[in-house]
C-alpha cells in the first residue's frame, strides 16, 4: 500500500491552482479519505474557460457522452472553488469510479465514505444535484453564482477564514472520532472523550465472533462467544 506521501503527490498537479481554501479542504479530503482506509486522487482541480468549453461541446457537437452543463465561465471549476476525484486502486496506479466498490471491506462504499468527509469539510457534492448528477465533483461556492464570479465578485476574507477554521477542526488531532480496526480492517467508527474509546458494542464483538443479543426488559446487552 501506498504511504499518505505518496497518494498525496499524485494529486499535486491538480491542486496547484485552486483556491487556497478549496485547496486546503481538498489535501485534508486527502488524509482524511486515506485514514479511512480509502486512497483518491483529485483528478480535476482548476479548469480554464477553454478547456470548459471543450468539455461542454462533448456530447454535442464533438463525439462522446455529455458529461457537464455548463459553458465556458459556468462551473466552478474556472475559478478553482471545485475539483473531482476518483478511487486509487491497490496496484498505486489504476484509478475507479465505481461508486458501489468496497475496497477496505467494511461494509461501506468506499465512495460514500469519502462524500461523508467532504460533506464534514463544508464541500457540496455534485451527487446530490438534482439537474445533472456530477458523482467525482466536489465544490465550495461561498455562497457566490457563477455569473457574480464571472463579474469579479470573489469569496470575502471573512468567509475564506471560517471555511479554513472549519477545515482545520476536522484535522484528526482534534476530531474525536476514532477508526477501529481489526487485523487491518476498518470494522467500526468509535468516539474518543477524556481518554476513553467509545465504540459499537455488536460491530466489534460480532467481528471477534461473538452474538450478541438485549434483553430490553433488564437494559442487558448480552455477549455469547461462538
Amino acid at each position: 500500500m501506498l504511504t499518505l506521501d505518496q497518494v498525496k503527490r499524485k494529486s499535486a498537479a491538480s491542486l496547484g491552482k485552486l483556491h487556497p481554501a478549496v485547496q486546503a479542504g481538498a489535501t485534508k479530503l486527502i488524509e482524511r479519505s486515506y485514514a479511512r482506509g480509502v486512497p483518491i486522487v483529485i483528478t480535476q482541480g482548476m479548469r480554464s474557460i477553454a478547456e470548459q468549453n471543450a468539455l461542454y461541446a462533448q456530447g454535442r457537437t464533438k463525439k462522446g457522452p455529455i458529461v457537464t452543463n455548463a459553458k465556458g465561465g459556468s462551473s466552478y471549476h474556472n475559478y478553482g472553488l471545485a475539483f473531482d476525484f476518483a478511487l486509487l486502486l491497490p496496484d498505486g496506479t489504476s484509478l475507479s469510479w465505481d461508486m458501489s466498490r468496497d475496497g477496505d471491506k467494511d461494509g461501506a462504499a468506499d465512495w460514500q465514505e469519502v462524500v461523508q468527509e467532504a460533506r464534514k469539510l463544508g464541500f457540496e457534492w455534485g451527487g446530490d444535484w438534482t439537474s445533472f448528477k456530477d458523482y467525482p465533483h466536489f465544490q465550495m461556492t461561498f455562497g457566490l453564482t457563477t455569473e457574480q464570479l464571472r463579474a469579479g465578485r470573489r469569496p470575502t476574507a471573512q468567509q475564506v477564514q471560517d471555511a479554513l477554521a472549519r477545515i482545520n477542526a476536522n484535522e484528526s488531532g482534534n476530531n474525536n472520532e476514532v477508526i477501529i480496526t481489526l487485523n487491518g480492517h476498518k470494522i467500526a467508527e468509535g468516539l474518543m472523550d477524556g481518554g476513553t474509546t467509545y465504540a459499537p458494542v455488536r460491530a466489534v464483538a460480532e467481528a471477534l465472533g461473538a452474538e450478541v443479543t438485549y434483553d430490553p426488559a433488564s437494559r442487558t446487552v448480552k455477549l455469547v462467544t461462538r
